[in-house]
């Protein structure tokens, strides 16, 4: 079994960085959102490289198929509660609040739709690579957060995530829409 391929271990990185990053964000030092933003960047890049290796060179496991989304996820929800912890706005919170429930409610839609052999029914769409691509920009610029380059770089990280929140709730509706067509099948067909 190739359990200890480099995607897989890539995976393990950024989930061994999520409390490296959170321990960053609160240090007591000038530059520790900086540091914070690029730990967080260099887990979203290993993220799109991982799954290039896997693709490029078929390095795919099951075990990489099972951890990856969940490396995600959890970077992701953690950065939106450390964000939302450190500037609690309402909106904020709603947003974070829609990314997080969608994460966990596509998770759960796509673990029934294998128990019914149709998992690949509610495979990723486009509209999902955009709203990682988003996401992933905007808790990077977030967390960043001081200006860069005369850019106001919070700001643009904040339109960014609410860019990325609608972009959450279309593929939620893709999701859905193509799971019910699925489940409106079997239920006639058991009819």
């Amino acid at each position: 079994m190739r359990l200890w391929t480099l995607p897989n271990l890539l995976t393990l990185l950024r989930i061994a960085l999520i409390p490296v990053l959170v321990g960053v964000f609160y240090l007591p030092w000038s530059h520790a959102s900086l540091a914070a933003g690029l730990i967080f960047l260099v887990a979203a890049i290993t993220d799109w490289f991982d799954g290039w290796l896997a693709r490029r060179y078929g390095l795919h496991t099951a075990f990489g198929a099972f951890l990856d989304p969940v490396a995600d996820k959890l970077m992701v929800a953690v950065v939106l509660v450390v964000l939302v912890q450190s500037d609690p706005k309402p909106w904020l919170a709603m947003v974070a609040a829609v990314i997080i429930g969608r994460e966990i409610s596509i998770s759960a839609l796509r673990e029934w739709m294998a128990e019914l052999g149709q998992r690949a029914s509610v495979a990723v769409a486009w509209i999902g690579k955009w709203k990682t691509g988003f996401q992933m920009t905007a808790l990077t610029m977030m967390l960043l957060r001081e200006p860069l380059f005369g850019l106001p770089v919070y700001q643009l990280g904040q339109l960014c995530l609410i860019v990325a929140a609608v972009l959450t709730l279309w593929s939620a509706l893709s999701y859905l829409r193509a799971a019910w067509t699925v489940l409106g099948r079997q239920d006639s067909s058991q009819g």
